[in-house]
């Protein structure tokens, strides 16, 4: 008989018995955790997609709905015109003209052909390719989101190449903007300064936005905050390839810029500009075979208004327009093309620096009046040379030899009347300090004259202690010791404007300003007012600065006129050979000034034309007019004669004869 067995019931069965296996399988403690865990990953996985999927529908669910309406909406940027430039007549200088651009939407360009899609756009806009890649990540860093500027000011045939075949440039798109066109062409290059995309330094100063064109030199920078306009923005539906679908509708529209009236005019800054060319033809054809350039200043002693101010050589400000010229630039950006070309991008009259010579001497003249060393009618000796310290300083003249008052001194230019002027302010006591410098600044000498675009030297004016901290041990090892004293011979040659001392041609025209004033001290400027574009009448803002009152007498002035007057008409005037016979009664000073030139291979001293001077002196002076022309030789034959030019074009009126004679 068969025996079974039972199990107890105590014991139940988890799984069936397996063959082969000792005992059944069991829900052990270790195995119940290790199920645990996996489903609490199973659940916490299909927690965070639950979420996602909540977050991406409910929360960003309007983002999402617009990003794919601007698949068929795109917002686009309408550039606004930048205010216009006029003259003080009314004239514009500088305008707009509707022009084509390029832009690539980023977005929009598929990845895999970019760079087939670069290289078709380099053909087509005869850009290199490495500049148009270069162009494109620039902007692209900046703001992926906005459409990338590749060339503006294109032509029609590339407009309607573009346009026909969209399907081989996706992404890429031509619309409207404004560019600047210059109705003078070239004149006052360096005054009006250019426009230019911002640059990644303007957009981290907060100001600017990336894509944003701004003034970048001259009046378009200093006063870009009235000159630009907003730009607007507007909708515009497109294809899958980018292709509009539609006009663009608006949902903010473009404010133009504000304009500028300026004190230019127009006509005497282009008969200036034509002058100063005309003095360095007449230097080089009087034997100064270097004379390359110089500037030339004409404004209205009674404001400061500034009607002219020409700097030769200049450039053209139109290859700034559209896509810049890169060989025409080259002397603008590259130092040593700049060098070979005579730095046209410097404008000489309000950063070149010269040693005025003897347009000076008017300075130390009012400056011994002023401090009693001499008066006005107090004879002195003018002598061919004079030696002082064992040291001979020459006259100009090497014949004269009579007395002079101060007037027949300033007419003639003698240079050893002004020597003894010179010892007398050496031989003052200490405790005098500098007074012939303490009045050269008082005249506007040794810092800027606070002209509004900026960008103006300041000049040097010498002092003793400029001596002594310039001139130092750990500079000049083996001459400091010497070269730190100020000497009889330094206020020799400061006395008739030489050596150490610098002044631009807007410092030495701004104090002829106040000799025809009658001792106000001007602040020249370029900007009169802003108005309403459209509304010439509709004045936004005024700029007239003040004039400051300087401490001369007017007697002491008078006599000074009186000089500069002889200079111009008596028969030993250093100019009159060249005012004498024109209508309107000019006044003035001729100068020569050595300053050392370093020419390719050497370097030697050259003399510096100057003429200063104003008109009409029969009654209130409206213009002064100073000029400069760079290693020109006498001031009587290269300056003096383009000077005349400008007054003859402001007062409509010529002289009968000329006569060029050498003198300082």
């Amino acid at each position: 008989m068969a025996t079974v067995t039972r199990i107890p019931p105590s014991r139940t069965r988890f799984l069936p018995r397996t063959p082969g296996v000792e005992g059944p399988y069991r829900m052990t403690p270790q195995f119940a955790l290790r199920l645990g865990v996996l489903g609490a990953i199973v659940v916490f996985a299909f927690a965070v997609l639950f979420f996602r999927l909540w977050a991406l529908q409910v929360l960003s669910g309007e983002r999402y709905l617009a990003a794919a309406e601007n698949n068929q909406l795109r917002t686009i940027r309408i550039d606004a015109p930048r205010g216009l430039i006029y003259d003080h007549k009314g004239r514009t200088i500088v305008g707009n003209r509707l022009a084509k651009v390029v832009r690539v939407w980023p977005a929009s360009l598929p990845r895999r052909n970019r760079a087939v899609v670069f290289a078709k756009l380099s053909r087509v806009l005869g850009i290199p390719l490495p500049e148009l890649q270069q162009t494109f990540r620039r902007q692209l860093r900046a703001d992926p989101l906005k459409p990338v500027t590749l060339a503006e000011g294109v032509s029609k045939d590339v407009v309607y190449y573009l346009s026909e075949r969209q399907r081989e440039f996706p992404g890429v798109d031509i619309e409207d903007t404004y560019l600047r066109s210059y109705p003078y062409r070239a004149i006052a290059a360096q005054l009006l300064g250019h426009v230019g995309t911002v640059t990644p330094e303007q957009i981290e100063s907060g100001r600017y936005k990336n894509g944003d064109r701004v003034g970048q030199a001259g009046i378009e920078a200093a006063y870009d905050r009235f000159l630009r306009g907003q730009a607007g923005l507007a909708q515009l539906r497109v294809d899958s390839l980018g292709r509009p679908r539609g006009r663009p509708v608006f949902s903010e529209y473009y404010q133009q810029g504000l304009a500028l009236r300026l004190t230019l005019d127009a006509n005497l800054q282009r008969s200036a500009e034509q002058a100063l060319r005309y003095g360095i033809e007449v230097a080089r054809e009087n034997d100064a075979w270097y004379a390359n350039g110089g500037a030339i200043v004409a404004l209205d002693p009674r404001n400061g208004a500034i009607r002219a101010l020409a700097s030769n050589p200049t450039f053209d400000p139109r290859d700034y327009v559209g896509r810049p010229k890169v060989e025409k630039l080259k002397p603008l950006l590259d130092q040593r093309a700049a060098e070979e070309a005579n730095y046209p991008g410097l404008n000489r009259a309000i950063a070149g620096l010269y040693p005025p010579g003897s347009t000076w001497k008017p300075v130390t003249a009012l400056a011994a009046m002023r401090e009693r060393l001499i008066g006005a009618y107090n004879p002195l000796s003018c002598t061919g040379s004079m030696e002082i310290d064992g040291t001979t300083f020459r006259n100009w003249n090497p014949y004269a030899n009579q007395s002079m008052t101060m007037p027949t001194a300033l007419a003639a230019s003698c240079d050893t009347y002004f020597y003894q002027l010179g010892m007398e302010f050496y031989r003052l006591p200490a405790q005098y300090g500098s007074p012939l410098q303490k009045w050269a600044a008082a005249f506007g000498f040794g810092k800027a004259t606070g002209l509004d675009i900026g960008g103006e030297e300041s000049g040097l004016l010498p002092t003793p202690e400029w001596r002594r901290k310039t001139f130092t041990k750990e500079r000049y090892p083996e001459t400091w010791e010497v070269d730190r004293l100020w000497k009889s011979g330094d206020s020799v040659q400061l006395s008739i404007g030489q050596k150490d001392l610098l002044v631009t041609p807007l410092q030495m025209a701004r104090f002829y300003a106040l000799i025809a004033n009658g001792g106000r001290l001007v602040t020249p400027h370029l900007v009169s007012r802003v108005e309403q574009p459209g509304n010439r009448g509709a004045v936004k803002a005024v700029f007239s600065p003040s004039a400051k009152q300087v401490n001369v007498h007017a007697d002491e002035l008078a006599a000074v006129r009186e000089g500069l007057y002889l200079a111009t008409h008596a028969s030993y005037g250093t100019s009159s050979g060249i005012f004498g016979s024109f209508p309107v009664p000019i006044a003035g000073k001729t100068g020569t000034a050595e300053k050392v030139v370093h020419l390719p291979g050497f370097s030697r001293l050259m003399d510096q034309a100057w003429w200063c001077g104003y008109g009409p002196t029969d009654k209130t002076p409206e213009l002064v007019v100073c000029v400069l022309i760079e290693n020109g030789g006498h001031g009587g034959t290269a300056a003096a004669p383009a000077a005349l030019r400008v007054f003859e074009s402001y007062f409509g009126k010529k002289a009968t004869s000329q006569t060029f004679v050498p003198s300082d």
